[in-house]
């Protein structure tokens, strides 16, 4: 008998630590990377690959990095590039969202210290899934700049 409560005390002790298999469903953030700022600049981008299992939204990021951090959209309208910020960023199920140089990407501004290629900038993502919200924290990588091209005009 004592054999047989502590077995099944183990098999409860095992399912309350694992809980349901549906709590197991994580959000996926890769190639986080920020771009690394020219001298003097305060305000740069930061980009990622975000993947949820459900229908989710990414609310705002904050780093101490930066002193705000805000969503932004690129776009080109009637052949001038636009940047705007954007209240949310929708991550429809199951779909990777990629926020990248020229489209959805965050901007972090109000820079605190200057930051070079190497430097590990900690994020964090405020997420809405359903009725709930969470933070995730990520680590993004400042990257050199790539050599700058041919400028187009935009207007912010």
């Amino acid at each position: 008998m004592r054999h047989t409560v502590s077995y099944l005390s183990g098999l409860l002790l095992a399912a309350a630590l694992t809980g349901p298999l549906y709590a197991a469903e994580e959000i996926k953030v890769d190639n986080a990377w920020i771009r690394e700022p020219a001298p003097g600049q305060t305000v740069v981008g930061g980009f990622m690959n975000i993947t949820s299992p459900r229908e989710a939204a990414l609310l705002e990021a904050k780093s101490k990095a930066a002193g705000k951090v805000e969503l932004h959209e690129m776009k080109m309208d009637n052949g001038v590039m636009q940047m705007r910020p954007l209240k949310q960023i929708a991550l429809p199920k199951g779909q990777t969202v990629k926020l990248e140089p020229g489209g959805l990407h965050l901007m972090l501004e109000e820079l605190k210290q200057p930051l070079k290629a190497g430097d590990k900038v900690p994020l964090t993502l405020k997420i809405k899934r359903g009725e709930k919200t969470e933070k995730l924290k990520i680590t993004a990588e400042v990257r050199a700049s790539a050599p700058a091209a041919t400028p187009t005009p935009m207007k912010h």
